[in-house]
């Protein structure tokens, strides 16, 4: 399944995607067929719903009575998932760190009077080295779920940045629940993937991240985390760590990977967070950036009016353009 959340003038709806050009009103199909359900209320009370309403979904699309299907041109697409039950974002791309933290160091060595020695000087510091820890554990931070943005959506870029920064990601969002999950048994808790833009103000991130306490205000404003355009069910994704991931930039490829390079496995990230503690159905975990995924490592910057496109094989595509108030 294709899942998106859609709104068409009667507030949000939960809706499948029938190719590329329709969308099914899952809770107007149930209604129709005479077994309404409440599971098909929104995204979240779907999750919610477990096998059952999963296979009652499926059920649905398989008929797709016309009456409930609607053109994707007279809906507007919002975050598949508009207010997860959590939001984690990762660092299982480690190649864009090592990449990262060497722009870094260059980034700070132009304000000193002897760049290139002062660059050699920062990197034999060991500071701007990766730590064995990304590689022992997944390294993550918690980000806001009450800001979230989906495709088609203007970014509203705050007014106290100037430096503005995509990042090409994806994420996995929990099915069934649990607690102290084994990693083999993992993947059985993963309802399905989506592609995640964590948008960044560098010039409010970097400095806060001297303090050791994460990206702080960098990452923090309304509609800083995008999700979309759809939640693609495991059936439908094929080898989840075999899939393309593109970012244009105006119609212009910027950055390409593959999720193959991930160091650490969403499989990883739900062992070791549900570790004596409890996942919960519509928590969303994301993957980190992957190598070239952001023009922080590529020495660009986006400007005001920039369209982002981030796409990932058998996903979709999810567009943003960037705006100032």
């Amino acid at each position: 399944m294709k899942l998106v959340t859609f709104e068409s003038g009667n507030g949000q709806r939960l809706g499948a995607l029938m190719g590329a050009d329709s969308v099914l009103d899952l809770e107007l199909a149930a209604a129709q067929s005479g077994r309404p359900q409440s599971a098909f209320s929104s995204m979240l009370a779907l999750i919610e719903g477990g096998a059952r309403a999963w296979d009652g979904a499926r059920a649905l699309i398989a008929r797709s009575d016309g009456g409930a299907v609607k053109p994707l041109s007279g809906v507007r697409l919002l975050a598949p998932l508009p207010r997860p039950t959590r939001l984690r974002d990762c660092s299982l791309f480690l190649e864009h760190m090592e990449k990262a933290l060497t722009r870094l160091a260059h980034t700070v060595a132009q304000s000193e009077p002897d760049p290139d020695g002062a660059y050699k000087a920062l990197m034999a510091s060991g500071k701007y080295s990766l730590k064995p820890i990304f590689k022992q554990q997944v390294i993550y931070y918690n980000a806001d779920h009450m800001s979230v943005s989906g495709t088609g959506e203007d970014i509203t870029w705050p007014s106290y940045s100037d430096w503005i920064d995509y990042e090409l990601e994806w994420a996995c969002v929990i099915g069934p629940p649990g607690r102290d999950i084994k990693r083999e048994d993992a993947s059985k808790h993963i309802f399905g993937y989506t592609i995640f833009n964590d948008w960044s103000a560098r010039d409010v991130q970097l400095p806060v991240m001297e303090a050791m306490l994460g990206p702080g205000e960098g990452k923090d404003f309304p509609g800083g985390y995008g999700l979309g355009p759809c939640i693609v069910t495991p059936d439908e994704i094929g080898d989840p760590y075999d899939l393309v991931m593109t970012a244009r930039i105006n119609g212009e490829e910027w950055s390409r990977g593959s999720t193959s390079s991930m160091y650490h496995k969403f499989e990883d990230a739900i062992a070791q967070f549900s570790r004596e503690k409890s996942l919960y159905a519509g928590e969303v975990i994301g993957s980190g950036t992957v190598l070239s995924g952001c023009g922080f490592e590529l020495g660009r910057r986006l400007a005001i009016g920039d369209v982002v496109e981030l796409e990932i094989e058998n996903i979709g595509v999810m567009r943003n353009r960037i705006v100032r108030n």
